[in-house]
């Protein structure tokens, strides 16, 4: 399978691009069919030219561009590459994940609060009347068990005189 792919040269710090026809197998600096262009990303003006009607040949005969090639080419407007680039999604975060599975309370409408403050209202009496009776029947069982306490310590005070 042939791709056409940029094949890395210059100095150290210093890099250059070729743009080759190559067999998709072949090392990376190894040999290749075709020169069609150069990348020079490291000029001030970035500079890539190359030779488009033998890269649409090629194209035309199964070679394949590489996403990076793919990208370079469709930024100097040249068409039909978007279906050679990969579409890349950003990895989330776990504490993003994590907070989209747990979705937040939903905001009430304008109209709704209005809807749901009457009833709220109307259990709040409820249940605070609810708390009170519990609280009552406490009271009322405390004592009653303090009570025999009290008893048993009044009769052991006479036993013992």
């Amino acid at each position: 399978m042939l791709r056409i792919r940029l094949q890395r040269t210059g100095n150290k710090n210093n890099p250059t691009f070729r743009l080759v026809v190559t067999e998709r197998t072949n090392a990376a600096k190894g040999k290749s069919l075709e020169f069609l262009g150069h990348y020079l990303p490291t000029r001030d003006p970035v500079v890539f030219e190359f030779d488009l009607p033998r890269i649409e040949h090629w194209i035309k005969h199964g070679a394949i561009p590489t996403d990076t090639v793919a990208r370079l080419l469709s930024k100097k407007d040249v068409k039909g590459m978007e279906k050679y680039q990969e579409k890349y999604f950003k990895k989330k975060k776990k504490k993003e994940v994590e907070e989209e599975s747990a979705p937040a309370a939903p905001a009430p409408a304008p109209e709704a609060p209005a809807a749901e403050e009457a009833p709220k209202e109307e259990e709040k009496p409820a249940e605070e009347e609810k708390k009170e009776e519990v609280k009552e029947e406490e009271k009322k069982e405390e004592p009653a068990k303090e009570a025999p306490a009290e008893e048993k310590e009044d009769d052991k005070k006479e036993g013992d005189s």
